[in-house]
């Protein structure tokens, strides 16, 4: 089951990012950044407080029976289409087809948003990653940007830039 968080949802949304991304927990998924970037630490309270809180900003959480948290994407309205970040699901589950959901059920916030296109940044140097969005239609615009420590999630180990991802959706404005 799919929906919008709240502000009651913060800490699981956190949990579930830094558990997705960073540290030893991260290591039962496929999507670890912890060979990439040290520490444990994915995003805070208080960041994803103000990613929700920016004008166009809507978390999309799946939600197992219990109605426990599993995964999360942040998509905001920009004037290019939709933005798709902070994409987690929880690292034991990964592989199972919610990603998947999720990514459909992304697409068609966004096509209901009349976005034309979504787009995001992907590390550059993960390949798996990369491969697994474009199996579902997402293209390399040949675009590169910095991704510059910002004291928050950790320190690369590597120089690092992002690749960005877009794919245009039929319908959309």
């Amino acid at each position: 089951m799919f929906r919008y968080a709240t502000t009651e949802d913060i800490p699981r949304i956190v949990d579930l990012l830094n558990s997705a991304y960073r540290g030893e927990r991260s290591a039962k998924g496929w999507t670890s950044e912890a060979h990439l970037i040290a520490g444990d630490v994915r995003t805070d309270d208080a960041n994803v407080l103000e990613v929700m809180q920016r004008p166009g900003s809507v978390f999309l959480t799946y939600l197992d029976d219990t109605g426990r948290i599993q995964g999360c994407v942040n998509l905001q309205q920009h004037d290019r289409g939709i933005y798709l970040g902070m994409f987690s699901v929880e690292p034991g589950l990964q592989g199972a087809g919610i990603g998947k959901k999720m990514l459909m059920a992304a697409e068609e916030h966004a096509l209901g948003a009349g976005a034309p296109a979504i787009y995001m940044y992907v590390i550059s140097v993960r390949d798996e990653l990369i491969g697994w969005y474009k199996r579902y239609g997402y293209r390399d615009t040949g675009e590169r940007v910095p991704f510059p420590e910002d004291g928050l999630s950790g320190r690369h180990l590597r120089p690092l830039e992002f690749m960005v991802l877009e794919k245009y959706l039929a319908g959309g404005a």
